[in-house]
């Protein structure tokens, strides 16, 4: 009999880790103000790390690199949203990325050569919640240094470059090293990235 409660108690505690794991409440789950502004995410460098860029330049952050010298772009994604794609190949609702760009240094301390980071210069979101953000979901967010983040209007250029030229759903999964073979396997590329990859070769 203690066995069987014993049993059945691991069970329920097992059910429930699953319950949670899935569930709004998990960790970096997107979190909203009255306003529809975004809570600004404290910890997302505690998140799952998907790639670093230096100086690149399909974007307003990178195109702002000018003169100065390269710009790191990093990006991280919620922990949940991060298993889900694993096991799906699919991005899931209540997804959010934080994208933080630092300046790069090439000489300093015992280093003299390469680039490593810097201060961060620039810091942004990307949310999916089709139940809040009309069209296909998706919407971005300039977080700054406040607490909270009011979208960034519809006519930026992100609205239109992101799934139009993003790999999977409205993200650019092609720059993700440890997730494209797994889109690849799951056969979630968009068609316009696969005609783009086709044309490239």
């Amino acid at each position: 009999m203690r066995i069987a409660i014993s049993i059945a108690l691991a069970v329920g505690a097992v059910c429930v880790m699953l319950a949670q794991q899935g569930s709004p409440t998990s960790a970096g789950a997107p979190k909203f103000t009255a306003s529809n502004e975004l809570v600004v995410p404290t910890d997302y460098r505690e998140w799952i790390f998907l790639s670093s860029g230096l100086g690149m330049t399909y974007g307003p952050i990178g195109e702002s690199n000018g003169n100065r010298p390269l710009m790191f772009d990093n990006v991280f994604v919620a922990p949940s949203a991060y298993r889900a794609f694993k096991a799906t190949g699919k991005w899931p609702e209540q997804t959010m990325f934080v994208l933080e760009a630092r300046s790069s240094i090439s000489k300093g301390s015992i280093n003299n050569g390469g680039h490593y980071q810097s201060d961060r210069v620039a810091f942004e979101a990307e949310v999916k919640d089709s139940s809040r953000f009309p069209g296909n979901g998706w919407a971005f967010f300039s977080l700054g240094d406040g607490k909270t983040a009011k979208m960034i209007p519809r006519s930026a250029s992100c609205y239109t470059c992101h799934p139009d030229k993003g790999a999977v759903d409205n993200t650019f999964v092609q720059f993700y090293p440890t997730l494209l073979p797994v889109a690849k396997a799951k056969g979630t590329l968009t068609p316009a990235y696969l005609a783009a990859s086709e044309e490239s070769h």
